[in-house]
């Protein structure tokens, strides 16, 4: 049974999904404007497309350091504290990007924005408090249809806002960071009651003591690698799409972002609608590999896609990916106690950090050399089919992982069956 009253309960789920679908749309409002700002302040595109790459590596390097202590915090003191604290934060630090006078100051906001944006560790950690551990992928199916809302949304918004000014997406992803906190202030109930929180410790909070969790049973291990590997397949779309897109199929920039919005589009019905039903006909695992299959035929089929069309159609089975994220996280929940679930989204949050910071570098790196006149790998559409030996590898390596024996199930007073 969930661990507040039912009445509570739903309104504890709305939060969490309504702060989830704010918190993506104001991070993805600044989006279409942040490279233009960084121009400006600069004065030079070619410093500017330098610090862009620096100012994503620094909120991928803030999310690796903070994850897990934001994790570890809400285990401590419980989630509502810390999520609220977050969510306030995050809208400070729009108001500063908006103000900001150069490029320093823009700095200091995208540390300050992956800072707070690793509340999404005690997001996780909530739902696993309130869901019993056979709901936990739909309700983790849930929080990524919104997280695909709020991508669809977000920029949409951005590009009309950045039209008027620069600086009205910072202002607008305030407000509604604003709106978030005062939601979630007069609504959210506490998940975690004080007999289950856990003392704060350094030794587990920093990112690696956290990934020490990760390596407390050898199914959790494995778990943690196809996570690993799936964060890292996905960014070949944030390193590649864009100028594949252009490179191979002509298309401008108002298509492909026509086309992101329909991924996100696609992956919100997935993990909305589909993600439950499924897992209660074939259950965490199975549906698992599913999605991890089903992603890599349809990276591979765009890999080798010979016009757009084909490369549309395989979206559509592309879209099944989103199947995987919520049956790992649900997986991986019932694998440690009710004490450690902040930690171990913490711990999450930092192999998707590593993936984050890594995988762009990889997979830019692979298609610089599948271009141009002579390029070292022959053809231009490598980077995917390498993105779809990685999620290969992701499902052959998560059918595996539980052929040996599942570690115990764990329910919500952390009592293994």
């Amino acid at each position: 049974m969930p661990v507040v009253p039912s009445p509570r309960h739903r309104a504890a789920i709305a939060f969490i999904l309504i702060t989830a679908l704010l918190d993506v749309m104001s991070m993805g409002i600044v989006i279409p404007v942040l490279p233009e700002l960084i121009e400006t302040l600069t004065g030079s595109t070619s410093e500017a497309s330098l610090w862009n790459g620096v100012f994503v590596a620094l909120w991928a390097g803030m999310q690796f350091l903070c994850s897990p202590v934001i994790g570890s915090l809400s285990d401590r003191y419980g989630r509502r504290p810390v999520i609220l604290i977050s969510v306030a934060g995050l809208a400070i630090d729009y108001v500063l990007m908006a103000l900001a006078p150069d490029l320093w100051w823009l700095a200091l906001g995208r540390i300050l924005a992956g800072v707070t944006s690793s509340s999404f560790t005690s997001t996780f950690a909530y739902m696993a408090d309130i869901t019993p551990p056979g709901e936990r992928a739909r309700g983790y199916g849930l929080i990524g249809a919104a997280f695909s809302a709020g991508f669809v949304a977000g920029p949409l918004i951005g590009g009309v806002l950045g039209e008027l000014s620069l600086r009205a997406p910072f202002w607008a992803a305030a407000v509604l960071s604003t709106l978030a906190f005062f939601y979630g202030l007069f609504v959210l109930p506490e998940s975690l009651p004080p007999e289950k929180r856990m003392a704060f410790s350094w030794r587990r909070a920093n990112p690696f003591g956290a990934l020490k969790l990760l390596r407390s049973h050898p199914e959790l291990s494995s778990l943690a690698i196809v996570n690993f590997l799936l964060y890292f397949a996905h960014h070949l779309f944030s390193a590649v799409f864009v100028l594949y897109a252009g490179d191979r199929y002509g298309w401008s920039a108002w298509q492909v972002g026509t086309l992101l919005a329909l991924v996100g589009l696609l992956d919100m019905g997935v993990q909305g609608m589909l993600v439950g039903p499924v897992v209660k006909r074939l259950g965490d695992r199975t549906t698992m590999v599913i999605g991890l299959a089903f992603g890599a035929v349809g990276i591979l089929a765009m890999g080798l896609a010979s016009n757009g069309w084909l490369f549309i159609a395989a979206m559509f089975p592309n879209a099944l990916w989103g199947l995987a994220m919520p049956t790992i996280q649900s997986l991986m929940t019932q694998r440690v106690s009710e004490t450690e679930q902040g930690q171990l989204q913490g711990a999450n949050n930092s192999v998707g950090s590593i993936a984050g910071i890594a995988s762009p570098l990889f997979f830019g790196w692979v298609y610089s050399v599948s271009i141009g006149p002579a390029p070292i790998l022959p053809f231009i559409g490598s980077a995917f089919v390498i993105g779809a030996a990685v999620l290969g590898s992701a499902a052959v390596m998560g059918w595996l992982a539980g052929r040996g024996g599942h570690a115990p199930l764990l329910d919500k007073d952390g009592i293994a069956h």
